[in-house]
């Protein structure tokens, strides 16, 4: 294969092979980028993944409601061109972050029209099309079905210099394939095998940070009655302390809906579907009961559970092998009810590729580094957020305490007026950092549209008697300011 000069024009490129390990959004937009400046990329996944716009073995979460917001939209718009239009012709709901239907302690907020693009709905379908540009592009290959049994490395263990395969189908305990790479990247997620790989090459474990919340969602799809809605609509009641349980309850151009309820540490949403409906009832906003008490199921209920938020920390050990990198969930995997993990690794993938064309060779532990960077706003967002709920354990710091009590107010202000909301929503949507929410502007308006704001009546249990309290339903959930 001739020398790949990638969209930018790069005259010769880093290294003859780099293996993405991990074929999900992460994986793909890591091997995206790398394509640009390597002769050939190497997507290695255990599922199979081409043509797979469902559900699959590997990503059980997937079949839940997920969005892709403002920042990553961006970012996603400028790696595949046309993205807009071809996300509308698969049917995917487009729109604008300000014009959901948010409800902060079951208040609705004021929309507005902040120009932020948000992809919504079918995930499996949205990275399939990622996946089949990708896998179309002239020096990119995927392997399916295939493990990796381990990383390759120099004598001494200081550099990575590939991996060992096995196809998923072979027979008995054949050896693995040995695959050479100038690079390799670790996507896999949150169960990735690298802290492990790691202690056996003689290296440290990474330490971890972790926040147990216990998240459980159900999900099911309906299809619209007519006349049930004025236009395609996404009503997100962000769950608080008050009123814990939340839901996403999105319709596409089709007609179908997708209702994702979310509860925490045991108020577990039922996946019977009578106790379902029941459930949905129980939320502080009845448009979403209303639209699916006589709506005609497409599925059944689903239910998947997410323990913990979890931060590997790599960018704090001190030796770390050379040509190695970790990015997506297998870094930070974050309370998916703040819709964060797609953007953040869209966010690093661009990193990754600013770091390359910076230097033109990788310094692994800087670019972990620079990808910390990236993680630790979002992860304050959703793990203050969290914080809120007094039954998810932590210390409540002055910080985190103020942190709150200033959001509370925040989003009380944003059902007054429209330019708060636009405020929050570009913190929420990663475009802009928490600080610009503590201008005094912005703080003096905040203060005064809340100056009625009742206090809060922190319920002891819900509609079902449970004594627990659930996180919100988005990333526009308590995560606001820092």
């Amino acid at each position: 294969m001739g020398e790949h000069t990638g969209g930018h024009g790069l005259a010769r490129p880093l290294g003859d092979r780099a293996v993405v390990v991990g074929g999900s959004i992460a994986g793909t937009l890591a091997a995206r980028v790398l394509s640009e400046l390597y002769r050939e990329v190497l997507v290695v996944d255990r599922d199979g993944v081409l043509g797979v716009d469902g559900p699959r073995r590997g990503a059980p979460h997937s079949v839940h409601a997920h969005g892709l917001h403002a920042r990553g939209y961006l970012i996603l718009s400028e790696l595949f061109p046309n993205l807009l239009d071809e996300a509308v012709a698969l049917g995917l709901p487009v729109r604008d972050f300000g014009r959901m239907r948010w409800y902060f302690d079951a208040r609705p907020i004021r929309t507005a029209d902040t120009g932020l693009k948000s992809i919504a709905g079918n995930r499996p379908v949205l990275e399939n099309h990622l996946r089949s540009r990708v896998a179309a592009l002239p020096n990119v290959e995927y392997r399916e079905r295939t493990e990796v049994l381990g990383l390759l490395t120099t004598p001494g263990r200081e550099r990575v210099t590939g991996v060992s395969l096995r196809a998923r189908d072979g027979e008995g305990d054949e050896p693995g394939t040995r695959v050479d790479a100038d690079l390799v990247v670790d996507a896999t997620g949150r169960g990735s095998r690298l802290p492990v790989w790691l202690g056996e090459l003689g290296y440290g474990r990474p330490p971890e940070e972790r926040m147990k919340i216990g998240l459980a969602y159900t999900t099911r799809t309906f299809r619209r009655r007519p006349g049930t809605f004025d236009g395609p609509q996404a009503i997100n009641p962000v769950a608080s302390p008050a009123h814990p349980r939340g839901a996403f309850f999105g319709q596409a151009m089709t007609g179908d809906c997708r209702l994702s309820l979310t509860g925490i540490l045991g108020d577990d949403p039922p996946a019977d579907p009578e106790s379902f409906l029941e459930f949905t009832r129980s939320l502080p906003v009845p448009d979403i009961y209303e639209a699916v008490r006589d709506a005609d199921p497409t599925s059944d209920p689903v239910s998947f559970k997410f323990p913990s938020s979890v931060w590997r920390h790599y960018e704090r050990l001190t030796r770390f092998p050379e040509r190695l990198l970790v990015m997506g969930d297998a870094v930070c995997c974050f309370n998916p009810v703040y819709g964060q993990g797609m953007t953040v690794a869209a966010m690093e993938a661009m990193a990754l590729r600013a770091h390359l064309r910076r230097r033109g060779e990788l310094d692994s532990l800087g670019l972990q580094g620079e990808f910390a960077r990236i993680i630790t706003r979002p992860w304050r967002l959703s793990t203050r957020g969290d914080l809120d709920f007094p039954a998810v354990p932590g210390a409540r710091t002055i910080s985190v305490r103020l942190h709150n009590a200033y959001t509370g107010r925040l989003q009380y202000a944003a059902t007054k007026d429209p330019a708060v909301t636009t405020a929050l929503m570009r913190v929420m949507g990663l475009i802009d950092p928490p600080r610009v929410l503590w201008r005094p502007g912005l703080v003096a308006k905040v203060l005064w549209l809340s100056r009625d704001k009742p206090a809060s009546s922190r319920r002891t249990g819900d509609a079902a008697g449970t004594s627990v309290h659930a996180p919100g339903t988005s990333d526009a959930r308590r995560g606001a300011v820092s």
